[in-house]
């Protein structure tokens, strides 16, 4: 029997960093040109897409890359305050001992992601940290790891809170679990079709039960 995979988004599908990154978002808004989130418009962001929010912002694609790079840069110090998102330790450690490889794909650095998992004792769950600096091209790492690992997208299945991770996994025909307690809304998630929609880290094991046994 061949060992399943599955691929974890970081930003608020394993780490809590929701609050974080909308301060740094803030903090920078005057040096590229955007408004501060409010509350209330944070409610709003969070039912678009991630093309609807880039647009919605008016920062110009140009610019993202900076942009991405400084909220990575920022966050670092933030790293050791983040906690992991409520019950998702214990998931992934009984989807590792249910024999699941377990990996990461992130927008965010690699250092980043090693220092949490490390700081909150779950490196060790982790057989593989993919970091790409694209906003929408995760398809593309996506892709060079299928390849790299020599995975075929049948025995893949990805897992993440926006809309993005949902797109990037359907252009690399891999099933996708989009989860409702990250980024965007549950109603904008659903809009997108994902294979499964879940509420709860718990609800992984289900998902995983009824897909691959």
């Amino acid at each position: 029997m061949t060992q399943k995979v599955i691929i974890f988004d970081f930003d608020g599908t394993i780490a809590d960093t929701v609050d974080a990154l909308v301060s740094i978002a803030n903090r920078l808004a005057v040096d590229f040109g955007y408004i501060q989130i409010t509350p209330d418009q944070l409610t709003l962001l969070k039912n678009l897409t991630s093309r609807e929010i880039i647009k919605y912002s008016g920062v110009s694609l140009f610019k993202i890359p900076f942009l991405v790079k400084k909220v990575k840069g920022e966050l670092k110090d933030k790293i050791p305050e983040l906690k992991p998102i409520p019950g998702i330790k214990e998931a992934l450690t009984e989807l590792q001992a249910q024999g699941y490889k377990l990996g990461i794909i992130t927008s965010n650095s690699k250092e980043n992601v090693t220092q949490f998992l490390t700081i909150n004792n779950l490196n060790h769950l982790f057989d593989f940290i993919y970091s790409g600096i694209t906003i929408f091209g995760k398809t593309t790492i996506i892709n060079n790891v299928l390849r790299q690992k020599q995975l075929k997208p049948q025995e893949v299945i990805y897992v993440g809170d926006e809309t993005r991770d949902i797109e990037a996994s359907k252009k690399a025909n891999i099933q996708v679990i989009a989860v409702t307690w990250g980024f965007n809304s549950s109603e904008v998630l659903a809009k997108q079709n994902p294979d499964y929609l879940i509420h709860r880290p718990s609800e992984l094991l289900e998902v995983m039960k009824s897909e691959f046994n």
